[in-house]
């Protein structure tokens, strides 16, 4: 199989919308960098309330994020508050929660109440790929084109 970005195979990059959600500048400005590389679209939210007026305004668009990337700590709405209030919003939205903390319980209950995923702070390129590659390909959305990337794109 050929490579692509920095050794990562053709399978783990993508071109769907990513919604970045983390109220530090370094993790968003990084994160953008990595998806923009792997070729996603990226879209970034400096917190809880941002990410929720994001998914509100573009839910059932052909814009609206197919993942959200959630930091767990934020100052003004919690990971867990903004997951609910994101799938109130859209049940089949896809998240992958992290967090510079290792998981602990307030992460588990998260993912108890369906979370796609967790993603340890801080993440190389490749696991950020994988991950986020996993959770796109663990379903398909009704009304929204989902595919399995085999080539790189330029």
């Amino acid at each position: 199989m050929g490579r692509c970005v920095d050794g990562l195979s053709k399978k783990w990059r993508g071109t769907e919308t990513i919604l970045l959600v983390d109220d530090e500048d370094m993790i968003i400005d990084v994160g953008k960098q990595m998806l923009s590389t792997l070729g996603y679209k990226v879209l970034a939210a400096k917190g809880g309330r941002e990410a929720i007026e994001i998914i509100s305004k573009t839910h059932n668009l052909p814009s609206s994020p197919d993942l959200v990337i959630l930091d767990m700590i934020m100052p003004d709405i919690s990971g867990g508050e903004t997951y609910d209030r994101l799938k109130a919003i859209n049940p089949d939205i896809k998240v992958l929660l992290s967090s510079g903390y290792s998981i602990n319980s307030q992460a588990k209950k998260i993912l108890d109440r369906g979370c796609d995923g967790f993603i340890q702070k801080p993440f190389t390129m490749k696991q950020l790929s994988r991950k986020s590659r996993e959770i796109l390909d663990k379903g398909w959305v009704l009304n929204r084109k989902y595919y399995r990337h085999n080539e790189c794109r330029t």
